[in-house]
Order: structure tokens, then sequence, then C-alpha cells
């Protein structure tokens, strides 16, 4: 087991978000790097203490690699404010990774680097060795256990995601723009990078299913698994849902006179297709209808070879 601490606001909600992520073995809230020694809740929040309201991580990094946990709790937090998460504000409720291991630092900060690449504002998390950790008060601990309609900054559909987070974006890179030209077919180029559309009908999944999973095609990261896939009638691949929801962004796309929601990938930010409602209730209603042009089959045989075993329990 390795641990790490948290901070991302009211430690309330960050604990259950924590919680929730498979790996997690246990959680502990409590106050981090402050000035003094076993504040207590009121002491921090009005007798400027300088601690931080952090979560004690206990995590099992065969299952969640650290960088893959911090990826899962970048989700939780706006990384760009500064002593501020939700509604609440104060040098408490300011973002932090608190480190007990030396090994870890350099993870930490290649982390946050990436993170940055996302933001034109500064990365506000403090990165700092832990110090003067101490448990909050009893009443504290497991809040939103032990109150479920207790105030929480982190929105519900969040704790799902985390709940369901198996594919780790770091294993993932994204290719530069040259490498993508090379590597890429002129239509899976104007489809991943420019949003363009391929004809329905004819393309080269719409019809198939084959056991395996499907990968985007500019990164290789797993998207889709054959066990979701339905006949639709569209013309074009059709899923039911992603094999984890956290791979793919949604964006509100106003083209060609129709307001639809746009499917992008996570990591490569390749234009996948769009997302609509009208898909098999039983499987909850949703219908991911993506270009073939922006995906890459892995066949089930071949999976484990790839690098993608860790997946086989999600195709039949």
């Amino acid at each position: 087991m390795a641990e790490i601490y948290l901070a991302g606001g009211c430690f309330w909600g960050m604990e259950k978000y924590i919680a929730s992520i498979q790996g997690v073995q246990s959680t502990q809230v409590g106050y981090a790097n402050g000035r003094t020694v076993n504040p207590t809740y009121e002491e921090v929040c009005h007798n400027n203490t300088g601690h931080a309201e952090t979560v004690r991580v206990v995590y099992d990094p065969a299952i969640v690699p650290l960088d893959f946990l911090l990826q899962i709790y970048y989700e939780a937090i706006d990384p760009v404010s500064v002593n501020r998460q939700g509604g609440d504000t104060g040098t408490q409720y300011r973002t932090g990774i608190y480190y007990v291991s030396e090994e870890n630092r350099p993870v930490i900060q290649q982390s946050i680097a990436q993170l940055q690449k996302r933001y034109e504002k500064p990365i506000a998390i403090e990165v700092k060795p832990l110090e003067n950790f101490s448990a909050a008060e009893n009443y504290h601990q497991d809040y939103l256990d032990k109150n479920p309609g207790g105030y929480c900054h982190i929105g519900k559909d969040k704790f799902k995601k985390a709940a369901e987070a198996v594919i780790n974006p770091v294993k993932y890179p994204t290719p530069d723009s040259e490498k993508l030209r090379r590597n890429l077919t002129q239509t899976q180029y104007e489809v991943t990078q420019n949003s363009a559309t391929e004809p329905p009908f004819q393309n080269e999944f719409w019809e198939s299913f084959r056991s395996g999973i499907y990968v985007d095609i500019t990164t290789g990261e797993p998207l889709f698994a054959s066990t979701d896939k339905f006949e639709s009638g569209c013309g074009w691949p059709s899923f039911s849902k992603p094999i984890d929801p956290n791979v793919v962004r949604e964006r509100t796309d106003a083209t060609h006179g129709m307001l639809r929601s746009e499917v992008r990938s996570r990591v490569g930010n390749a234009h996948l297709g769009h997302v609509f409602d009208d898909g098999p209730k039983e499987s909850g209603g949703l219908r991911y209808c993506i270009n073939s042009a922006s995906l890459r089959f892995v066949p089930k045989e071949n999976m484990e070879q790839e690098g993608y075993g860790y997946l086989l329990k999600f195709v039949k």
C-alpha cells in the first residue's frame, strides 16, 4: 500500500469522491501543512492556522498508480482557482498534493506539468512534503455517508465517473501533429482533426460485430467495447456507452443548422462523432454515433498482447 494527501476544498465531498475510486483502500480527513499542531476545525476556519482541509488516501498502486489517481483527483477540482473551490473561500480550501515519499515528487511534478498544458492560467495546486497532519474531529469522518443530504461542492455525476474510472490516460500520450499526418489516412485525419464526417454505410465498422474493443486511432486510448455496440440503422458504428465514462468529452455542436452534442476523445481530443438520446432504453437510452475513421479495432484475442488485457472483463 501507499499513501498520498490530497486537498481539494471542503473535505466532506473530497473524501467521498476519493473513496469511490477503485484501488483506494481507506481515507481519513484532517488538517495539513499549517503552522500549528492538532488544530480544531474552528481554529482552522477562523484563526489563520495555515492548514488545508486534506484527505489522507491509502491506495493500492497496482490497481490505481499515483499518476492515475491524480488524474481522477483533477476532475473534482478547479486547478487554477486560488483558495477557493465551489462556494468555499479561504486558505483552508486551497488545493494541494502533499507527499510522504520523495519518490512521489517527480511523478507529481510531471503530472502537474501535463495538467498545465490544458490551462492558460497557472496551476494553483500546492505541491509540498506533508507537514503537521492531524485527523479532523470524528463527526467530519465519512461525513457524507453519515449525512447523505449534506453539503458537497462536487457534482454528483463526478462520483459515478470516479467509481467507474479504469483507463489511465497517462498510458496513451498524444502524438505530435507531424506524426499524426504520417500515420493517419486522409479520411482519418479529416475526421479526427477537422471534425469531418465519413459517409454512412460506407465505412469500416458500421456492420462489424466481432468481439473486442475500439480504441482512439490517434492515441490508442480505449473507448468502446463490442459488448455495447448495437445496430441502429444509421450507417455508422453505434454504442450505448463508453468503456469508461471519463474517456470521452462532450461539447455543444451548432454546425449545419442543428444543435447536437459532439463527442471527442479525452487524451487525443479527436473528433469521434455525436451522442443522441435515442439509444436502447434498457442500456441507458444513449446512442454514441461514431465515425469508423476515428477508431481502431483490437480483436479480443489480441487484447492481452497489445496491452489491453486489463479490459477483457468488459468484452463478452
